[in-house]
């Protein structure tokens, strides 16, 4: 069974209905709008909030998620800046950093995961996500995450199973990624039918499920949460949203009100599916 949560804050997330787990690019378009962007997920509900850190080779990314990656990379975010941003944020919700290992393994004086991992948790980061760590290679960062109370979040694919999947999930801490459907990330207009057999597939696990790879309305929210999801994660139709005020020029405090208001809408739709689940059903 995976171990209990490193970050209270992770766990308190997930502990009374379900978690609301945005993503945005951190530094897209630029490090000011970006912060309030991010600001403007917390007022609308997230509980925990996913912080890109752009790679140039974003293998599990669609193209919705790589071109605001490039767009971050273009307006001059690195590791520090990251860091910092983060210090500066003012946001109740606990902070993820989503990212590839080589920019883990790489910061800092020599090699390895603990020096990123450290200055991390000075930022005020609880968890880590990493799409492309293998369960297999993962203890290094798994130790460093421990040593300094971070969690570690894995993905699980609709095709992680049998011996692999408990490789990963012994390894796992604060939640679970659980991946929709197959490919990359992207919004959808539908709700895939894997996700009820990978759910199925983690019942046995004692850590919190949070689905995504397609949520992009408070009806995607709801159904997934009905059935049976402990969160919903939603990155593609956030980062949409930033898109579109970049291609329009719309202002700062338009494109954050949006925001604001889709994740109102996602988490209301988390909330009723919540409680679909749990309040008893009345007689006829």
């Amino acid at each position: 069974m995976a171990e209990p949560a490193n970050s209270a804050a992770i766990g308190e997330a997930f502990a009374d209905g379900p978690a609301y787990v945005p993503y945005l690019v951190v530094g897209d378009p630029d490090y000011e709008s970006s912060k309030a962007y991010v600001e403007a997920l917390d007022r609308g509900g997230a509980d925990v909030i996913e912080l890109g850190l752009p790679f140039s080779e974003p293998i599990a990314e669609g193209s919705t998620i790589q071109e605001a990656l490039v767009r971050s990379l273009d307006a001059g975010m690195t590791p520090d800046r990251f860091f910092a941003f983060a210090e500066e944020l003012d946001v109740d919700a606990a902070l993820v950093c989503m990212t590839y290992y080589n920019l883990i393994y790489q910061y800092g004086e020599g090699e390895g995961p603990r020096p990123f991992v450290e200055r991390a948790a000075a930022a005020g980061i609880e968890g880590l996500v990493v799409p492309d760590l293998p369960a297999e290679e993962a203890d290094p960062l798994r130790e460093a995450c421990d040593e300094f109370g971070l969690d570690l979040v894995f993905i699980v694919a609709p095709t992680t199973r049998a011996d692999r999947l408990d490789r990963l999930m012994e390894r796992v801490s604060g939640y679970v990624y659980v991946q929709a459907r197959l490919g990359t990330t992207g919004a959808r207009d539908d709700v895939s039918d894997q996700t009820t057999d990978s759910l199925d597939r983690l019942r046995e696990y004692d850590v919190p499920k949070a689905v995504g790879f397609g949520i992009s309305t408070g009806d995607h929210a709801e159904r997934i949460v009905a059935g049976g999801a402990d969160g919903i994660i939603v990155g593609s139709a956030l980062v949409d949203v930033v898109a579109d005020g970049v291609e329009n020029d719309l202002s700062t405090g338009e494109v954050a009100d949006r925001l604001e208001a889709l994740s109102r809408e996602l988490k209301a739709g988390a909330e009723r599916g919540y409680r679909s689940r749990t309040e008893p059903v009345e007689s006829a």
